[in-house]
């Protein structure tokens, strides 16, 4: 008998401590914040359940098949050479980034980069709005040209740590944030940029999950480029 009120208090408690806790939150203000990024996160559409047309596929984005500055290198090559530090490349051409020292804005850490079959991956390039989100959001509407563009445009774009962007996979805020605490705000604050610049929705889960980072940072603004 004892076990089974346990059980059942358990699974009482599984149900209603996130709406406490929800609750809880808004009576705190923790969902409240002030600056531009909450400005234009305000103005972003909330839309939960929406269901994409058709089964997101990442080459329908076509990364590092577009060259929007037009200097002849992709898109990878063109973040590491401005993300990183003591930059050297393998080629004349200076598209082809041989090694560099990354400060990894996700995880504090100081990375040492050597392009190489096992090295490589040590350093990846994120999709801040992961390009399954964007999907999700509003981007199954797009014409080809326009994935194209959000997938290769640098304001969408960084250079970090490899696990930390292999963990992040494609969740939004609601889900997973850089363990680097400090850079949590600049990391929301770019998300909804690339939301807004592209007319991109948020759910409301992941709405109340970037008001709650910027709660910790008023005045937070949205980055430029």
């Amino acid at each position: 008998m004892l076990l089974v009120l346990a059980v059942v208090a358990g699974v009482t408690a599984g149900l209603v401590l996130p709406q406490v806790s929800e609750t809880a939150g808004k009576v705190t203000g923790e969902y409240t914040a002030t600056g531009d990024a909450a400005a234009t996160l305000g103005t972003l559409a909330v839309a939960d359940g929406r269901r994409p047309a058709g089964t997101y596929q990442r080459s329908a984005f076509g990364f590092r098949q577009y060259d929007p500055d037009g200097n002849g290198c992709d898109s990878r090559n063109d973040v590491l050479a401005r993300d990183l530090k003591d930059v050297r490349y393998a080629n004349a051409e200076r598209c082809k980034v041989q090694s560099g020292t990354l400060d990894d804005p996700y995880t504090g850490r100081t990375i040492e980069f050597v392009r190489g079959q096992s090295t490589s991956a040590k350093v990846q390039i994120d999709h801040v709005v992961a390009l399954n989100n964007a999907w999700k959001s509003g981007a199954d509407q797009w014409s080809t040209k326009k994935r194209y563009e959000f997938s290769n445009d640098p304001y969408n774009l960084l250079a970090v740590d490899g696990p930390a962007n292999e963990d992040k996979g494609d969740a939004d805020a609601s889900v997973w944030l850089p363990p680097n605490t400090r850079c949590r705000c600049d990391y929301v604050a770019r998300q909804i940029g690339v939301k807004a610049k592209y007319g991109l929705s948020v759910t409301s889960r992941e709405k109340q999950a970037m008001l709650r980072v910027l709660h910790d940072c008023p005045g937070q603004t949205v980055p430029r480029q």
